[in-house]
């Protein structure tokens, strides 16, 4: 089934059932650049593949979730076929973008600000340099339609998460909980700390993709204050504005940090 390397990673997959109707491609056990680009690399590799029976995939840090009919696949069939996959004819590479994506800091769009620098016995603006100076990469969307799971967070940032979560907390807010960072998308409940917000809206049923991040994406933040916060979102809003990409990531969705 598969074993464990230095670093967290598998020396090859773990193949887990999950369900009648899902396999568990398992990589590794650790948030680790190497080991999430190998779960794109075999998610681009089944989309090329275009496999019968195969119903969707939802890739994650370190495991592809791939959901079957069984009554086309079994398990073991799967399986097999998973394991003989090569990759993608180009690497996963065209789904690899790179965003730069403002944000207001403090105030009433971050109000853990403050918080988060004292734990860390620093000053709040030390704390946004240290956020803008981050290449974040996206390792996964879950939890909340368009969520953001983001690595890359400075390691002088990392902070526990708050024992006291908040029942809501807007779309569009940036913030930090253990070694990890997020871009929220809807209002959702969190335990993470809240150093800002950004107008762009990850997930907008009104576009025909909702989503605006893709796994293997990377991010930089880009500081704008409460004025251009509220301008932005106004238009966004009302659909007038979105960012574009600024291009590639600079190589394929896999790879380091």
């Amino acid at each position: 089934m598969g074993g464990t390397a230095s670093g967290g990673a598998c020396d090859r997959p773990r193949f887990l059932p999950a369900g009648d109707a899902a396999l568990t491609v398992e990589f590794g056990a650790a948030i680790d650049g190497k080991i999430n680009g190998r779960v794109l690399a075999l998610d681009a590799a089944l989309a090329e593949a275009a496999l019968p029976g195969v119903v969707e995939t939802v890739p994650t840090y370190r495991s592809l979730l791939v959901q079957f009919d069984p009554a086309v696949l079994t398990h073991g069939e799967l399986a097999e076929a998973l394991a003989a996959l090569g990759p993608a004819s180009d690497g996963g590479k065209a789904e690899a973008r790179r965003w730069t994506i403002p944000v207001a800091y403090g105030g009433e769009h971050g109000i853990d600000l403050e918080e988060v620098a004292r734990h860390h016995g620093i000053t709040a603006e030390e704390v946004v340099r240290l956020h803008l100076s981050g290449d974040y990469r996206v390792y996964m969307i879950g939890f909340a339609p368009g969520f953001a799971y983001l690595g890359g967070l400075p390691e002088a940032l990392h902070t526990p998460r708050r024992r006291d979560p908040r029942m809501r907390v807007p779309a569009g807010t940036i913030s930090i909980g253990g070694m990890q960072a997020a871009v929220c998308s809807t209002p959702i409940p969190s335990g993470w700390h809240l150093l800002g917000r950004t107008p762009v809206r990850g997930f907008d049923l009104r576009r025909p993709d909702p989503f605006l991040f893709r796994p293997g994406d990377r991010i930089r933040f880009v500081r704008i204050d409460a004025e251009e916060f509220g301008r932005l979102d106004a238009l966004a809003e009302a659909g007038g504005y979105l960012p574009e990409p600024d291009g590639p990531a600079g190589g394929s969705a896999g790879g380091e940090d």
